[in-house]
């Protein structure tokens, strides 16, 4: 008998810390502090702890700036895309591990970077992201979106100073989906590295966000389909300055129907931005003799921007 009292004793002790250790945890839920605790409610410390994963939370960019796909072409025509995806577009700009991973900072080493990222322009790259993601979508070309194997935006700083602007995805880019990664491409990255940048300090992109089978010239109704994309990118980067390399992207950036060889050579304007015509990087390929014109080109864009012109053995 009096070990059933003792038994019924230490139940009655058990069941009081339950309703106690209750209590106290549903005040701590409602923000009143224990003493002897941190005089940090519970409350604001959810807040403080929200505000921290948000400030470390960063928006999708290319990988660069994939992003967002570039339409850049090693070959004339090439497309990038996420090779997570079968038919998608990849994110011309990456996901970003900070804020300074991709966004550019005011660097002496880095002339193609603007000043020092801002709010505002953390925002280019989820602009940038949303996009792509309308790109992905499109079947305005059925003939193109029926063949491609993921579409192309756009690759590289989403704070350029200077946009490189090409013609179509082809092969490569279609199935690596990094723009200009061909031939052509790698002829490309060294005329940019012979400025002194690197691909990541410029924009890449093309008129198509999609390969044109068999790399045949873009349609003209398949270039007013893409017109409203690569002008929204233009309108987003912002850029200083366009290089358009080869005739089609000079053609539909201009609305002209003039040759590149008499484009180039001179100043033209898309907005406030100014634009430089050269040959395309595949073209080179087929008459060497034409990159002396090409570097020409660069030492103007060089000279405009102020920046010193290195040595052109880097641009063979």
């Amino acid at each position: 008998m009096e070990g059933s009292k003792v038994a019924a004793k230490a139940n009655v002790a058990a069941r009081t810390r339950r309703i106690a250790l209750q209590r106290l945890e549903n005040l701590q839920r409602a923000g009143v502090e224990q003493l002897g605790r941190s005089k940090t409610p519970l409350a604001q410390s959810a807040v403080q702890a929200s505000v921290a994963a948000e400030s470390t939370a960063v928006p999708l960019t290319s990988r660069d700036v994939r992003p967002a796909e570039s339409a850049g072409s090693g070959d004339p025509r090439t497309t990038p895309g996420d090779p997570r995806t079968t038919s998608g577009i990849p994110c011309t700009t990456p996901v970003l591990t900070s804020t300074t991973d991709s966004l550019p900072t005011a660097d002496s080493r880095s002339p193609a970077r603007t000043s020092e990222p801002t709010a505002a322009d953390a925002g280019r790259a989820r602009l940038l992201h949303e996009l792509s993601e309308e790109v992905r979508g499109c079947t305005l070309c059925r003939e193109l979106a029926c063949s491609r194997k993921q579409t192309v935006f756009g690759v590289g700083n989403p704070q350029p100073r200077v946009v490189f602007f090409g013609e179509a995805p082809g092969a490569d880019e279609d199935r690596q989906g990094e723009p200009f990664v061909g031939r052509a491409g790698q002829l490309l990255t060294k005329i940019i590295e012979a400025c002194g940048w690197q691909r990541s300090d410029v924009y890449i992109m093309n008129v198509l966000k999609c390969r044109p089978p068999d790399n045949r010239n873009p349609l003209p109704n398949e270039v007013e389909n893409c017109r409203p994309f690569f002008e929204r990118q233009f309108e987003i980067l912002r850029p200083e300055y366009i290089v358009c390399v080869g005739t089609v992207p000079a053609q539909a950036l201009l609305k002209t129907a003039e040759a590149v060889g008499k484009l180039r050579g001179r100043w033209h304007r898309y907005g406030d931005t100014k634009v430089l015509v050269t040959y395309h990087p595949s073209y080179l390929l087929r008459n060497p003799s034409a990159k002396k014109y090409v570097w020409d080109d660069m030492q103007v864009l060089l000279k405009e921007m102020g920046l010193p012109v290195p040595g052109k053995s880097d641009a063979k």
